[in-house]
């Protein structure tokens, strides 16, 4: 005997099961929704204050003028020097981190084995140098770069005094290069491997060799990534003031450093001087909040250059893809 067919269920029970309400979807999005908003938040709070605090000490003499003996007086102070120095030395890192970082990444993605114990070594430390305490850097520079490389490059060329083996910008910006190595290496890794394998597997088979493929083909299309990787290098770098404390920066310079071998200030450093050696720290309040709204437009102008160079680069390849 046949069964008939069970009966198709009602369109109301369908909306039912598909309207049904799913707490924990709506808890975790809201959860999720609600740290984001609240992580905005903090950050709008913090530069609110920055920028009223210190916008009332905000000149163009202020941001034009090299200070004197005293910089400790909101009339006479300002912060040229610094502005030159943070810049310069973030300018000479980038120089030295990329080549280094992109050429790492190129190794480890395109040409070690995977397996290869070298490369499992390379890769743990990188991993271990991105925990490394930025002050642990400053010593390794003023170790290595400093007593190490500059002294014996004053001995071989017989310098009459202390030219390479003293603090100066080239060593500080080396730290720092050192330093943001991993986030460039990382990044530029990502941005490979997003790359297809397809247009690699075209271009060897049109006849193209290994290093022509990634230098003609692969790296082009991983330009933005790679720009990606030193935007963030030079936001981290931007602000560090631990590296640089024994290997280039100085407490007060009368002239604006003008030779890789000369010492500099920073924004940074003049940062903690008025906020921990000011005789009278409701004075310098004004002038501190100041400083600190330069760092950072400095730090957003940086990464504006670079996100513009980034942009450009990907609106032609776009024009030639």
């Amino acid at each position: 005997m046949n069964r008939p067919p069970n009966p198709a269920p009602p369109d109301s029970a369908k909306s039912f099961r598909s309207e049904r309400f799913d707490f924990a979807s709506f808890f975790f999005t809201g959860l999720t929704g609600f740290a984001t908003l609240l992580i905005v938040a903090i950050l709008a709070v913090i530069l609110l204050n920055i920028v009223v605090q210190g916008w009332e000490s905000l000149s163009w003499r202020f941001i034009s003028t090299i200070p004197k003996d005293n910089f400790f007086d909101p009339a006479s102070t300002g912060v040229l020097p610094m502005i030159v120095g943070t810049t310069g030395r973030v300018f000479v890192m980038t120089i030295f981190v990329l080549p280094v970082g992109v050429i790492t990444a190129i190794y480890l993605t395109e040409y070690a084995p995977s397996t290869s114990p070298l490369t499992r070594f390379i890769r743990a430390a990188v991993n271990n140098l991105a925990g490394v305490p930025s002050i642990v850097f400053g010593l390794f520079g003023l170790g290595f770069f400093i007593n190490f490389v500059g002294r014996n490059l004053d001995a071989l060329l017989d310098s009459p005094g202390p030219t390479w083996g003293q603090p100066a910008i080239l060593w500080a910006s080396l730290t720092l290069a050192v330093m943001t190595l991993p986030v460039v290496i990382v990044a530029t890794e990502e941005s490979l491997r997003a790359i297809p394998p397809g247009l690699r597997e075209a271009s060897l088979a049109l006849g193209a060799t290994k290093l022509q493929t990634i230098l003609r083909v692969v790296l082009p299309q991983a330009l933005p990534g790679i720009m990606t990787g030193g935007i963030l290098a030079v936001s981290r770098a931007a602000g560090e003031v631990a590296p640089i404390l024994f290997t280039g920066v100085a407490y007060y310079m009368a002239n604006l450093p003008s030779k890789l071998t000369d010492q500099f200030m920073d924004l940074g450093y003049h940062v903690y001087v008025l906020s921990t050696q000011s005789p009278n720290i409701e004075q310098t309040r004004p002038i501190l909040y100041a400083t600190v709204l330069v760092l950072l437009m400095l730090t957003f102008a940086l990464n504006f250059t670079a996100i513009l160079i980034r942009a450009r680069m990907r609106k032609k390849l776009r024009a030639l893809g």
